[in-house]
């Protein structure tokens, strides 16, 4: 065959390209750390992946990820993940976080937003002390309560907004938004952060400030807001998970959002394909004495994860409360499994045209609340996460390609590829290597069989990770080949804002 003129080939696979609209059997050559060519002939390469009887996507990209470490790169890559995002959150300070992975050495891809909360926190309840880079920074502050419950004087909103603006100089990808958590925040402070965001032309990604089927503060009011400032802003406002905040508005809340849209407002959607959503038992919308009324729920919906067992009665939530707010649960908002109309209302997020799939996967943690981090694998069969934090994008095809049918294949990969690089375009020149498999791209490429691709994570065994992942590539760099996970491997690269070279 002669000298191999590409580093990497993937030969005999079905080559889908959401952007061009190709799906054929092709070859694919890698040099470089880019995809160098797509033949429907023979290529020469160093290495061959065999990739007969399997789909050649680009590789996914996950916008909403809280699992921000090596374990959690490596499950992931089963799922098809070759970017990870820290973005609804979002961390500070940008700088230090980004060379905190660095340091650390990452399996896929990874990025941050700047985060308001994070900001919120230091200026609010300045007993905290500036911001750490860690997840853990924001667990700690539920033992305060003015971050969450006082209304920003214009001195803080101030110095908020330097924050933010200081972590898109240093290469944010947007500004988190984590709104839900704060549920005192005013109109005067979060129009003001959506002006930020358009005069820098960064999205926002958004956890709507309320979560309730019934007014006043209900889902619905919370995304009329959103849709305010997205119009008199003309910020891009993208929203987290449409489906646990929508709660069992999800109907009318996308029906609104779909007005805004063909109004021309920048507003974009995710959604994962669970009816459970998992948070901290601190979260503002868990205090409210009406919860049951206002979210459809009863307390037995709320599992604490450090039991897996459920709430028995408000009396023991009220006391975790106390003792533990930053306590991980799991909140089961609706029963897809045994309601078909849960079903369909879980649906109309999945599905929804444009939307992207987004797993909101939370960190892994051990009993006493150890985070799982380091060069560990495979997980503990003791540490605990909400299953999407594992198997998010094999269930998503799993159950609605090839279950059920409600989707077409490459409309399908295009929901986990280009659409949220489509989102990211404005935030970073990166995007537009990404989410694509053409020349030129960036070699970040799931190959799968599509069959067999299906979540195994489940809440009672989480750590299972999916099925059906027959080679990952991230940035030319095999992660996964022939089934199996190189823990060697350290391609994992930082995706920044181009903020960062011109502030």
């Amino acid at each position: 065959m002669g000298t191999a003129e590409f580093d990497i080939v993937i030969t005999g696979g079905r080559v889908i390209d959401p952007e061009t609209g190709l799906d054929a059997t092709r070859s694919v050559g890698i040099r470089g750390g880019s995809v160098a060519a797509i033949s429907d002939g023979e290529l020469a390469g160093e290495q061959v992946l065999d990739a007969r009887g399997h789909v050649v996507t680009p590789g996914f990209i996950d916008l909403h990820c809280h699992t921000q470490s090596l374990p959690g790169d490596r499950i992931q890559a089963f799922d098809g993940v070759t970017t990870t995002l820290e973005l609804e959150s979002g961390i500070l300070p940008v700088a230090d976080w980004y060379a905190q992975q660095a340091r650390a050495g990452r399996a896929i891809n990874y990025g941050t937003s700047a985060s308001w909360s994070f900001a919120r926190i230091a200026e609010l309840n300045p007993q905290m002390g500036d911001p750490q880079p860690s997840i853990a920074y924001f667990q700690e502050a539920y033992r305060y309560s003015d971050w969450q419950h006082a209304v920003a004087t214009r001195e803080q909103i101030e110095r908020i907004l330097g924050r933010l603006e200081q972590g898109l100089a240093e290469g944010a990808l947007g500004i988190g938004i984590n709104n839900g958590y704060v549920p005192a925040a005013g109109v005067h402070e979060m129009s003001l952060v959506a002006d930020l965001a358009a005069r820098h032309d960064v999205p926002t990604f958004t956890h709507i400030q309320f979560m309730s089927n019934i007014d006043p503060a209900s889902s619905q009011e919370a995304y009329l807001r959103l849709i305010a400032y997205a119009a008199t802003s003309g910020a891009h406002m993208h929203i987290c998970h449409l489906n646990s905040t929508s709660l069992r508005d999800i109907e009318r809340c996308a029906q609104l959002i779909s007005v805004a849209q063909q109004h021309g407002l920048k507003i974009t959607v995710e959604a994962y394909p669970y009816g459970a959503a998992s948070t901290v038992v601190g979260a503002a919308f868990l205090a409210d004495p009406c919860y049951c009324e206002r979210t459809g729920s009863t307390w037995s919906d709320i599992v604490l994860n450090a039991t897996g067992q459920a709430v028995r009665d408000e009396a023991e939530l009220r006391q975790v409360q106390k003792d533990e707010p930053g306590q991980p649960i799991i909140w089961h908002f609706l029963s897809p499994e045994t309601d078909p109309d849960d079903q369909r209302l879980l649906d109309l997020s999945v599905l929804y045209p444009g939307g992207a799939i987004a797993s909101d996967a939370m960190p892994w943690e051990r009993p006493g609340h150890v985070l799982v981090e380091g060069d560990v694998w495979p997980l503990p069969t003791d540490a605990v996460a909400h299953p999407r934090s594992a198997g998010t994008f094999a269930r998503f095809f799993a159950r609605y390609v090839t279950g059920r049918r409600l989707i077409d294949l490459p409309d399908a990969v295009a929901k986990c590829t280009l659409i949220p690089a489509q989102i990211l375009s404005s935030a970073t020149a990166t995007a537009a290597r990404k989410g694509r498999l053409q020349v030129g791209a960036d070699a970040d490429i799931a190959v799968f069989d599509v069959d067999a691709f299906e979540d195994r994570a489940t809440f009672a065994e989480p750590t299972h990770p999916s099925a059906g992942m027959a080679h990952l590539l991230v940035g030319g760099v095999p992660l996964i080949r022939d089934g199996a996970l190189d823990t060697t491997a350290r391609a994992g690269a930082p995706v920044r804002g181009t903020r960062a070279a011109t502030t």
